[in-house]
């Protein structure tokens, strides 16, 4: 059997942004910084059979990008919830922050493909009606920071 390697450039973004959600997930519940958090993803069994097959050069672009602008992407996020986030799960934060970072700072993906792997993300690993939530809240952030590629998008 031969098995791929993805590589730094290759390999599924999915799969990273899958592995950014449990690393902000140990951040939030355990803290660490972005080394500890990387090297944790890489020894934890689960993840390094994922990170086998992720984008790991996204991953770390993920993960760093949210890391560091934590606090502009709840500014961001701020007039869009319901709540303070303080009580949002762990998993509805994690997926609004990459979701979040990507609006703000990955014009290269389309704003529906980022909100929808937030909410896919959000499905896996949330409580019930969490996606929904996440759903809500990158829809009105998108409007303010992608509302010309949304106004040029075709209508169906």
């Amino acid at each position: 059997m031969i098995t791929r390697q993805a590589g730094p450039g290759r390999g599924s973004r999915r799969i990273a942004r899958e592995l950014t959600l449990r690393a902000l997930y140990e951040w939030q519940v355990a803290g660490g910084d972005l080394a500890a958090l990387q090297v944790h993803m890489e020894e934890e069994e689960e993840s390094a059979r994922l990170m086998a097959e992720a984008n790991t050069a996204f991953f770390q672009e993920l993960l760093a990008g949210v890391l560091r602008t934590t606090d502009a992407l709840h500014a961001a996020l701020g007039p869009h919830l319901d709540r303070a986030v303080t009580e949002l799960s762990p998993v509805e934060h994690a997926a609004l922050l990459i979701g979040a970072y990507e609006l703000l700072h990955t014009p290269n993906v389309p704003y529906k493909v980022v909100i929808n792997e937030a909410v896919n993300l959000a499905k896996k690993y949330g409580g019930t009606d969490g996606h929904k939530f996440v759903n809500g809240v990158l829809d009105k952030l998108a409007r303010g920071v992608r509302g010309v590629e949304i106004e040029a998008a075709p209508r169906v």
